[in-house]
């Protein structure tokens, strides 16, 4: 899947689910602004497998840092579709993100919004056009400017935020899973597990039913957090 179809699959598994899973997972009803701004985040956060992919969407975000922060990452993992394309980093995502906010508070809360926003300006194409540097400078000062927005909205330590960061992670592992390669869920174990419904990527079957779709069920969702009878009760 293209990376504009992986972040819009993060954000709407965030907002189909957050009226619903929250209270049982974390014991707490999110409010329509936490909802809101881990939508925002949770479609970044569906890139963050593709670090392990030097020429993708995400190697462009932040320009010559975060190229070289995907071939680390690569090398690492053992190359694109390997280690980070498995449940086990859905949890180190997810867990390490827990740690970040309970021991490193707003600093590191704010630090991994802009991280994610990032991320999701570039995949969303929100940003002016090319490849070059003003693309990539567009796209931080973009991502400076939400964070200091959102800032005024986010606790010191958000409980929902490594929610958002695994349900967007795990959501990109089940997009590359409807595609031919499909991705090794049970790494280091090898199997690879597909139900191909995107035979290219980029394909009409992606981007003319499935990301419209999505993006349709996620506008209805937020609709429902701010104009729901749980906002007016």
């Amino acid at each position: 899947m293209m990376g504009h179809s992986h972040a819009v699959s993060g954000a709407m598994l965030y907002a189909v689910s957050a009226p619903f899973l929250p209270p049982l997972l974390l014991g707490t009803h999110l409010r329509p602004a936490d909802i809101l701004m881990g939508t925002l985040l949770a479609a970044g956060a569906a890139l963050l497998p593709d670090l392990d992919h030097h020429d993708g969407t995400i190697a462009n975000f932040l320009g010559p840092v975060s190229k070289l922060l995907c071939r680390f990452v690569a090398w690492v993992s053992g190359g694109h579709r390997h280690a980070t394309h498995s449940l086990l980093f859905v949890a180190l995502m997810g867990g390490g993100t827990w740690a970040g906010v309970s021991y490193g508070g707003r600093w590191f809360t704010l630090g991994m919004t802009f991280f994610l926003l990032a991320m999701g300006l570039k995949a969303l194409n929100a940003h002016v056009p090319g490849h070059g540097h003003h693309t990539w400078i567009t796209v931080v000062g973009l991502a400076v400017l939400g964070t200091v927005v959102l800032d005024r909205f986010l606790t010191d330590a958000p409980g929902w935020l490594p929610y958002a960061v695994a349900l967007g992670t795990l959501a990109h592992l089940l997009g590359d899973c409807l595609t031919k390669m499909g991705a090794p869920l049970l790494w280091p174990h090898k199997e690879r597990y597909e139900i191909v419904l995107i035979k290219r990527t980029g394909n009409k079957m992606e981007t003319n039913v499935l990301v419209p779709i999505m993006s349709v069920v996620t506008f209805l969702m937020l609709g429902f957090a701010f104009l729901g009878p749980t906002v007016v009760s």
